[in-house]
């Protein structure tokens, strides 16, 4: 309710949309539901161009390199979502949001919704994502081991307001606010018998 957005040292908060073209280049999302965020009616190739429209740029060639580097076959551009598992739509989402060459992905709860052996195939792939593009991550969570999993730096917010800050193995492993300690205390885990 109260405060300022800064992004890159400009001020984002209040500005009109025409003024926010330089935020949608530099930072893009994925979304929870890769589903809700792809348009059934369009052929995958043009979802991921969709960025694109208006660039001087080989919007195809572009598709083709975005789609193997999210793990894709070819022919995956000539389908529809639906023809797709959610990890897949994942994937699609992800090369969608990296087609503009942001700086900045921000990712909110993007395996909360899969199957868990398909959470690490996504997390693995953000992560060599980030590396390869050289891109910041913004991984949003409630899920303290996924967040360590990808980040190196977790922040915690507890009723919009920044309880703990530091490095992931520090936050997960010593926690020093009663919200974090119950964050890492949600985290299930495989006992003995």
């Amino acid at each position: 309710t109260s405060g300022t957005i800064t992004f890159a040292g400009r001020d984002v908060g209040g500005q009109p949309e025409r003024r926010l073209r330089f935020l949608r280049d530099q930072l893009q999302v994925v979304f929870q539901d890769p589903m809700g965020s792809l348009d059934p009616r369009m052929r995958v190739r043009d979802i991921v161009a969709e960025p694109l429209a208006g660039r001087p740029v080989d919007a195809p060639a572009r598709v083709r390199e975005l789609l193997e580097a999210v793990g894709l076959p070819p022919d995956a551009g000539d389908r529809y979502p639906h023809q797709f598992s959610g990890g897949q739509r994942q994937r699609i989402a992800i090369a969608r949001a990296l087609a503009p060459r942001p700086s900045v992905l921000v990712a909110d709860e993007p395996v909360s919704a899969l199957d868990v052996s398909v959470r690490a195939q996504i997390l693995n792939l953000l992560a060599d994502l980030v590396e390869r593009f050289r891109l910041t991550l913004v991984f949003v969570s409630h899920d303290l081991s996924v967040v360590r999993h990808v980040c190196d730096t977790i922040a915690v917010l507890h009723r919009g307001e920044l309880v703990e800050l530091g490095p992931s193995a520090q936050v997960a492993e010593a926690p020093e606010h009663p919200y974090t300690r119950r964050l890492v205390a949600a985290v299930p885990t495989i006992r003995g018998a």
